[in-house]
């Protein structure tokens, strides 16, 4: 097992969370680099976290350090130029969600990756959990049986002054919401757990928040195996919770966390006349380690010693990304979407805004707080 050589770009702070996990990956990885525009930030952070070369610009750190992979831990609009550089030079990137703004610019790794021979990765550090992995194997095998209904709830708080940093809250920046920037991470999972999706319907909303994104998102969602879910996104919510349920023929399989998820945050239970079998299956299954990122950066480096494809691979993050292209696009159209059917020319291909019908939908719906006392009156 070799020891690969990391660089994370962008010292901010979900940079510090990589930072820490790889320091826990028992030697697998060796950080040799950052790279952040803001000099005091970057020796700052070098000096934290005892890395040795600091660069301005990802050119310079791929040509000094000559990393193995690369984090890419900078605001969402530089992803995936970022992405694309490392790739044509020949370096695997993991990437912090989401992993582009848009299903276009998502579509130009593809190329990327040909000329460089490198992989693209996305953090979804929710899917590497032992409960995560447990649920995937047994959910729809003959000990759960077949999955029929779920729920995905990412229900969060924000005031307004989380949006005071410039680039929060825009389309062109963040790409959108919660649906983009925080509920993604819990609908993959969601994905991950119960495969490809179908069709869509959804609303979003601009309900408090001073932002030019949706604060909230709901959307019915039938899946290929015939599941059908509703999944929620919210930063409106005072009590903070992620949840997840799926009730399947044989059991229902339940995660309530916040941010991160332990064994213990994960409830099985039997339908009636099922028990011994459901608690007997799930018990047979390791189920120990917690979701994090290090049990992603973990699983990367095995699939690059064993020359398989990247978990949470390219393939796999699209589907995600093209989920919240339907959702805005059912949003914002009042109709519902069917997978593959955003493609170029379609207004949400180039854009989660679906070339200004978000914003206008937006605009027009947005309940604010005159109008709430007026109607309260």
């Amino acid at each position: 097992m070799r020891t690969y050589k990391v660089a994370i770009v962008g010292t901010g702070g979900i940079a510090a969370v990589h930072a820490d996990n790889l320091a826990r990956t028992g030697g697998r990885a060796e950080l040799v680099a950052a790279c952040d525009v803001d000099q005091g930030r970057l020796d700052s952070f070098a000096e934290k976290h005892g890395i040795p070369g600091t660069y301005l610009t990802v050119a310079e750190l791929l040509a000094g350090a000559q990393p193995d992979i690369v984090h890419l831990c900078t605001p969402p609009m530089l992803h995936i130029d970022q992405a694309i550089e490392c790739l044509e030079a020949g370096v695997h990137v993991l990437s912090e969600k989401p992993p582009a703004l848009s299903l276009a610019d998502f579509d130009r790794l593809e190329k990327a990756q040909a000329k460089g021979g490198a992989q693209f990765s996305c953090v979804f550090q929710h899917r590497f959990g032992d409960a995560a992995a447990a649920a995937r194997e047994l959910i729809g095998g003959a000990g759960f049986g077949r999955p029929l209904v779920a729920r995905c709830d990412t229900l969060w708080y924000r005031p307004d002054s989380y949006w005071d940093l410039p680039w929060r809250g825009t389309w062109n920046a963040e790409g959108g919401g919660p649906t983009m920037g925080h509920g993604i991470h819990q609908f993959d999972l969601l994905l991950h757990l119960l495969g490809p999706w179908e069709e869509v319907t959804a609303i979003a909303g601009r309900q408090a928040r001073a932002t030019s994104t949706e604060d909230l998102s709901a959307a019915l969602v039938r899946f290929r195996n015939g599941a059908v879910a509703t999944i929620v996104n919210s930063l409106l919510s005072p009590r903070e919770t992620s949840d997840i349920r799926i009730d399947c023929e044989f059991a229902t399989v339940e995660l309530s966390h916040l941010y991160g998820y332990a064994t213990d945050n994960w409830t099985v239970t039997a339908a009636p006349g099922h028990e011994d079998r459901v608690r007997s299956e799930w018990r047979s299954r390791p189920l120990e380690r917690g979701s994090g990122h290090s049990a992603q950066f973990l699983a990367m480096y095995q699939a690059l010693d064993a020359g398989l494809p990247l978990p949470a691979g390219a393939d796999s993050a699209r589907q995600t990304l093209e989920l919240a292209a339907a959702i805005y696009a059912s949003a914002f159209t009042g109709r519902a979407v069917r997978r593959g059917e955003i493609v170029p020319g379609h207004p949400f291909y180039g854009g989660m805004d679906g070339d200004g019908l978000g914003t206008a939908a937006l605009d027009a719906t947005a309940l604010n707080e005159t109008a709430f006392d007026a109607a309260r009156a």
